[in-house]
């Protein structure tokens, strides 16, 4: 998801969404323990948009979301 998607979602929604996941990301990783996980980029996509989640969420909260 990119972050001009992201700032157009309220905090709530960010909240939401940053709990999607961290859900997902502890399942890949224990996919990834047990030799399941066959998309290893996955594990990325996902870190990179927990980030910016949380970066979005952090500009809006101190009120400086564009």
């Amino acid at each position: 998801m990119k972050a001009s998607e992201m700032r157009d979602k309220t905090l709530d929604q960010l909240d939401d969404e940053l709990v999607k996941m961290k859900k997902e990301q502890f399942s890949l990783r224990f996919q990834k323990a047990s030799g399941q996980l066959e998309n290893v980029a996955r594990v990325r996509q996902v870190r990179r948009d927990i980030a910016r989640i949380k970066t979005v969420a952090r500009q809006k909260s101190l009120g400086g979301a564009k």
